[in-house]
């Protein structure tokens, strides 16, 4: 750092600020420092340095099921805005498995990441014992995707009036016997969309049938499974709701597999849209989530926190989006897209 302060005519505490992005300096010193680090070759020594500040300037992201295409999306999102803050992001995938997720939690703590975004597959008493568990003291956690009564920062969407709108749709298609593939029990989500759909039953007078509710397991596997049991039941569903993007697989795969043809015998829709939504000969009608805006927030509320920030927990709650395609059965209209 002394070479490059020398070659570029500043001191080493502007080439600091350079380099850690600690404090505004002028172009003109700025150009001189990034000049003089690449005549000399000059790299941080980050170990070091995380020893002198106690911090190593990275977070850690930890999600479950990275074959997840939304997911992608999520961790470009919080890589560019860590990346413009000075920050490095370490992946670790959980599995959707809360005994991997201990073990990963406890792997970047010893990594002494700064902060840790999580989207978490924990009951929040579980949660509370595994976080309170890790030795020394714990960094920031801000939750993605899943919401718990407190105690965490949090950002999501809204899950519950979005679920009751797609009821609200079917229903105006005239639909009265509304099945539902849910997802993996124990997630917030699931429990705020199960609500949702109940909800939106009861606000278009149509009778509650618990036997129209069916596990998917937030997998194709078991997705497939159950819309299989929805059919073989003696009064089918004339539409079903799926709950997420990985389900939506199982259910259309279930549906192919029985010669069941959407949306001529059976209305779909889904809560999460998918890439491939409107290749289908069928286009999906789905809810998009803003996964972009969803990291984007997530990651700026971590770095609040590991700044400073002592303001209560907060929940950011984002609105999705409804794209209306043809597989709800109706008109070949083009998608439109509403909140």
């Amino acid at each position: 750092m002394y070479e490059v302060a020398r070659r570029a005519g500043v001191s080493v505490t502007t080439v600091s600020h350079v380099i850690n992005r600690t404090r505004p300096v002028s172009d003109a010193a700025r150009r001189a420092v990034e000049a003089a680090i690449e005549e000399t070759g000059y790299v941080p020594n980050v170990v070091a340095r995380s020893l002198a500040t106690a911090t190593t300037r990275t977070i850690g992201l930890a999600v479950s099921a990275l074959t997840n295409p939304y997911l992608g999306e999520l961790a470009h999102a919080i890589e560019s805005t860590a990346v413009a803050a000075g920050y490095t992001v370490l992946l670790a995938d959980t599995h959707d498995d809360p005994d991997q997720e201990a073990r990963v939690l406890r792997a970047l703590h010893h990594r002494r990441v700064d902060g840790i975004l999580l989207a978490t597959s924990m009951p929040q008493a579980e949660l509370r014992r595994c976080l309170g568990e890790l030795p020394g003291p714990t960094c920031p956690v801000v939750l993605i995707d899943r919401f718990l009564p407190d105690g965490f920062d949090q950002v999501g969407v809204e899950n519950e009036e979005a679920t009751a709108a797609l009821i609200a749709h079917l229903a105006e298609r005239g639909h009265r016997r509304i099945g539902m593939v849910h997802g993996r029990q124990g997630l917030t989500t699931t429990t705020e969309r199960l609500a949702g759909y109940r909800r939106g039953l009861a606000e278009q007078g149509i009778d509650h049938d618990p036997r129209l509710e069916a596990d998917g397991a937030s997998d194709v596997v078991s997705a497939r499974d159950a819309v299989i049991r929805l059919l073989e039941l003696e009064e089918p569903p004339t539409a079903v709701v799926s709950a997420n993007n990985h389900m939506t697989v199982g259910v259309l795969r279930g549906l192919r597999d029985r010669g069941v043809r959407v949306p001529d015998d059976i209305a779909v829709v889904a809560f999460d849209d998918v890439e491939w939504g409107d290749l289908l000969p069928s286009p999906l009608t789905a809810i998009a989530q803003p996964w972009q805006e969803m990291g984007r927030q997530a990651t700026l509320t971590l770095l609040d926190r590991m700044t400073g920030d002592t303001a209560p927990p907060r929940a950011i709650r984002l609105a999705p989006t409804l794209v209306h395609r043809r597989s709800c059965g109706c008109a070949p209209d083009g998608a439109e897209q509403r909140p």
